[in-house]
């Protein structure tokens, strides 16, 4: 097996250039990085991770802590998370906390114990105190917490305006908001938030439904939105809060014979890819989720160098017009 000194060698560089190219300290020319690379590459030598993070304290590993990686709108981020990672250096270490909080501390020890360069957290289920006495950057992705590093999210209320504002338009008589189950505060909550000021500045009657958790951990809304849609036949409108639960709620109005956008107009949000597979195409939020990472990423990657960095980044949604309204 192939060692720093063969790399150091094959490259015709001293083992302490060839040990700043692999932990990337100072300045090193383009030059002596392609031999490094070639050297690298010709013997298959590959870095020992481990004795890196010891050395420096650190690895180059991100944690990412997620409830779920089945949902679209967390494996849309998953994804996106990776490849700007992955630019920068970083490696992922992919925690499924499941929605439960015991499982969510377990992945922060692991975390820790794999001394990676930060934590990017997108879930309600890390306890808010649990940041305290870390010395790693933490970024929250549609969380805000004051003791992490930093937070990133969208305009959630001007979404659920822009959701409004599109419905009455098309003009509804009563609109539904198909809410959350999270019982956290979270950004995403201003959705609603917005939905509801303008259909009151407007006056036309909203109501509002939140499912069970279970629904949401499951992502099997099907019987909770019939209940709801029988008991609101009158209702024409639905903002749903997320291209799921929307997707779902067509599916419901065609067993009920309730016609899309005919009879019942449908907005969701988050534009995963999911929203233009279903049949009307959905009309949705656009929430910038490449941008979010790649913002998480570089917020983590500055914080991790000791630069100052902004405490909360919002960033803008807009709507996507496609069939259901």
């Amino acid at each position: 097996m192939a060692t720093l000194k063969d790399v150091a060698r094959e490259a015709g560089l001293t083992v302490t250039t060839v040990s700043r190219v692999l932990n990337n300290r100072g300045y090193i020319s383009e030059d002596a990085r392609k031999k490094v690379a070639d050297a690298m590459k010709k013997l298959n030598y590959r870095p020992n991770e481990v004795a890196r993070s010891l050395h420096s304290k650190k690895s180059n590993t991100i944690g990412v802590i997620v409830p779920h990686i089945r949902h679209p709108y967390f494996a849309e981020m998953i994804s996106n998370l990776e490849n700007a990672a992955y630019k920068k250096g970083y490696k992922i270490l992919l925690c499924n906390s499941q929605s439960t909080k015991e499982r969510a501390e377990e992945y922060i020890d692991i975390c820790n114990s794999n001394r990676v360069a930060g934590l990017i957290i997108c879930s309600t289920d890390v306890p808010v105190d649990i940041f305290s006495g870390m010395d790693i950057p933490v970024i929250t992705i549609e969380r805000a917490l004051d003791n992490a590093t930093a937070s990133v999210v969208c305009d959630n209320k001007s979404g659920g305006q822009l959701a409004a504002e599109r419905l009455i338009k098309a003009d509804c008589k009563k609109l539904l908001y198909l809410g959350s189950s999270s019982s956290v505060e979270m950004p995403a909550h201003q959705r609603g938030t917005g939905f509801k000021e303008i259909c009151e500045n407007e006056g036309v009657p909203c109501i509002e439904v939140d499912p069970e958790e279970a629904s949401y951990n499951n992502m099997t809304y099907n019987e909770w939105l019939e209940t709801v849609m029988k008991e609101h036949m009158d209702a024409d409108g639905i903002f749903a809060s997320s291209d799921i639960i929307a997707a779902q709620a067509i599916q419901v109005c065609r067993k009920l014979s309730i016609h899309v956008p005919e009879d019942m107009k449908i907005v969701g949000f988050d534009d995963v890819v999911l929203a233009s597979l279903t049949t009307p195409q959905l009309t949705t939020i656009h929430q910038p989720i490449k941008e979010m990472a790649e913002i998480a990423i570089n917020l983590l990657d500055d914080a991790a160098k000791e630069k100052l960095v902004a405490k909360q980044t919002i960033l803008p949604v807009f709507m996507v017009e496609r069939e259901t309204v």
